[in-house]
């Protein structure tokens, strides 16, 4: 019979996987992340990383530096859910790459109390603060 804490891991690892597979949707080159946001073991919201609804898909410029208004997949994921009737409230967010500082305060925001990634992002500081809010972390690589 598993465990609690098995069955639990067994299932972020599900989400964990779709999130990877939901980043094959990005159009952007450099990196490509994906998120899943699930409620209550519903998927109420997802994204990846690109640019916003109207603007050419092509997140990188001509030096092939990222441009300044591409969205990362945790945003995507919390404005999707905010247009719909579903509410983050609780939720847990799976996400390819652990969120930066900005995406972080989102997370914070949105009421999501949970944040399941499998690579680290560059720089640390957004986990920093969503420890400093007592969200809790899980890191699995895949």
């Amino acid at each position: 019979m598993q465990s609690n804490v098995q069955k639990q891991f067994l299932l972020d690892t599900r989400y964990l996987r779709m999130a990877k597979i939901w980043a094959e949707n990005s159009y952007c080159e450099r990196k490509k992340v994906g998120a899943i946001l699930v409620n209550g073991k519903m998927i109420i919201s997802d994204g990846y990383n690109g640019t916003p609804s109207g603007f050419e898909n092509k997140c990188e410029d001509e030096n092939n530096v990222t441009k300044t208004y591409v969205l990362h997949a945790e945003a995507n994921a919390i404005t999707k859910v905010a247009k719909s009737n579903n509410s983050s409230e609780g939720a847990t967010l799976y996400v390819t790459a652990s969120p930066c500082i900005e995406c972080a305060k989102l997370i914070i925001q949105a009421g999501i109390k949970r944040v399941v990634y499998s690579e680290d992002y560059r720089i640390a500081d957004g986990l920093d603060l969503l420890i400093k809010a007592n969200i809790e972390i899980t890191h699995i690589s895949l």
